[in-house]
């Protein structure tokens, strides 16, 4: 039934090349559409098109590949309302689930067992006026919190941010991940060494080991 369906773009088994799982097998279900358009997306490929799937579908799917690991991606996954109860039936499955969203739509219904991987959007995305602060509020201790760098501006924004919204009190992790083609990420392990800065530099792991493939 439709109500019981999600747009897929695509399901495939890699290894987790972000967040602090990075290095894990894990299967990616990635969801189809997004609100926003980033400057530095690298899945534009999934704005639209895919295929509908039963959520029924979509969990057989993912048992085959016989991980423990789950990201639901996108696109913006929250955009389909669905999204919130294939997070809960893969929760109930035993699964390790992540999901991975912009920040720009709310996470307050998301299962509390699923752990968030909040985008920031810096002003160097083009997209900086989407972000929903009130996520801020349902950010636990086993959520991560991304900021993609594109610049010095975008690094002094998000230091800003990590204080004006007191994201240490969130236990949260931090990350600061280069953004592809525009920043070093040795000149942003530079300032954050200089800063003596506590967040996490994150490098794009599959890239370093599939080139920009997508997703692999």
């Amino acid at each position: 039934m439709e109500n019981h369906s999600l747009r897929i773009t695509e399901i495939f088994h890699s290894l987790q090349g972000e967040t602090t799982t990075v290095g894990l097998p894990t299967v990616f279900v990635r969801l189809t559409g997004c609100p926003l358009r980033c400057g530095y997306c690298d899945t534009a490929y999934a704005f639209e098109g895919g295929q509908k799937m039963a959520i029924q579908d979509i969990l057989d799917t993912v048992a085959d590949y016989k991980t423990d690991y789950i990201t639901v991606t996108g696109g913006e996954p929250l955009a389909q309302p669905q999204c919130i109860e294939l997070l809960k039936q893969l929760c109930n499955l035993g699964y390790r689930v992540s999901l991975e969203t912009s920040g720009a739509m709310p996470v307050k219904e998301v299962d509390p067992r699923v752990i968030k991987i909040v985008d920031l959007k810096t002003p160097g995305s083009g997209e900086v006026s989407r972000n929903l602060y009130e996520n801020i509020n349902y950010l636990q201790p086993e959520d991560e919190v991304k900021f993609v760098i594109c610049n010095r501006q975008d690094y002094d924004w998000s230091c800003m941010q990590i204080d004006q919204l007191r994201l240490r009190d969130t236990g949260s992790e931090i990350l600061f991940s280069p953004s592809q083609g525009e920043l070093s990420p040795a000149l942003l392990a530079q300032w954050i060494l200089e800063d003596k800065l506590r967040v996490r530099l994150q490098l794009q792991t599959h890239k370093v080991i599939w080139g920009d493939e997508q997703g692999r």
